[in-house]
């Protein structure tokens, strides 16, 4: 495996998002990894009526697409935002919101930077989300005294079944890491794959995972080897891959590729 991976170069299957697999993609080549783009979910945005941000004192969007969602539903860049992660909060800026918080991490991270920032008293929060929502930021707030409204803008459905290119690429072995983002995408990925009679062809591939319950999602697939980011954002998970490649670049056993 070791030499076929040095003759042909190394390759990464990315199971995000269209448009954040292709940012994604991007990253990967700086780092001399190319990238097989496999979008486990379609994003459909919803023709929703703006949202009613009356007495509204802060947005919270747990993902990218609910950035997305909600630039395009509405003409508001002003009020307050705070977002899960680093790489949503790039998104938001991008999209001309002005006053964007990052939590760095994790749903229970934005809850806990929202109840440090924020006055129950001075607000409603809304919650930009899609049809499924992972974990209960609305929940750990209202715990706080937040009143907290979910606005769904945008509908994230899995696809029926792996790509012909990704299933031969997994076959003859000319994948080396498979990169998960959630749990959600990481038990699509679990089920398609069986369903493709590909699961024990995984044995050849590194999964690197975002988070601890993105890697459980992953079930018993006979991976060569299991990584989970420190901690659970996109940069994280491109240092543990960073770190990976300097181990193999190095001679280091940690990395048999």
């Amino acid at each position: 495996m070791l030499a076929n991976a040095r003759s042909r170069g190394l390759r990464a299957l990315v199971t995000r998002p269209r448009e954040e697999a292709e940012t994604l993609a991007a990253a990967l080549a700086a780092r001399g990894v190319d990238a097989l783009i496999e979008p486990l979910l379609t994003v459909e945005f919803g023709t929703a009526a703006t949202p009613d941000l009356a007495g509204v004192q802060a947005i919270l969007c747990t993902s990218a697409n609910g950035v997305r969602a909600l630039a395009r539903a509405s003409s508001e860049r002003r009020l307050p935002l705070f977002v899960v992660g680093d790489a949503t909060a790039a998104r938001a800026r991008s999209q001309g919101f002005t006053s964007v918080e990052s939590a760095g991490g994790s749903a229970t991270d934005l809850a806990r930077l929202a109840a440090a920032r924020l006055d129950p008293r001075k607000g409603t929060l809304l919650h930009i989300c899609g049809n499924t929502v992972a974990g209960d930021l609305a929940g750990a707030l209202r715990a706080r005294g937040f009143t907290v409204e979910r606005r769904v803008l945008y509908d994230a459905r899995p696809i029926a079944a792996l790509s012909p290119e990704t299933t031969d690429a997994i076959r003859s072995h000319t994948i080396d890491f498979a990169l998960f983002f959630s749990p959600r995408t990481a038990a699509i990925f679990a089920r398609l794959a069986d369903e493709a009679s590909v699961a024990n062809s995984c044995a050849t591939i590194a999964a690197l995972s975002i988070s601890a319950a993105a890697d459980a999602a992953l079930g018993e697939l006979p991976w060569r080897e299991r990584w989970i980011a420190e901690r659970p954002e996109q940069p994280a998970l491109l240092d543990k891959l960073g770190s990976l490649l300097a181990d193999r670049r190095s001679g280091g056993a940690k990395v048999d590729v």
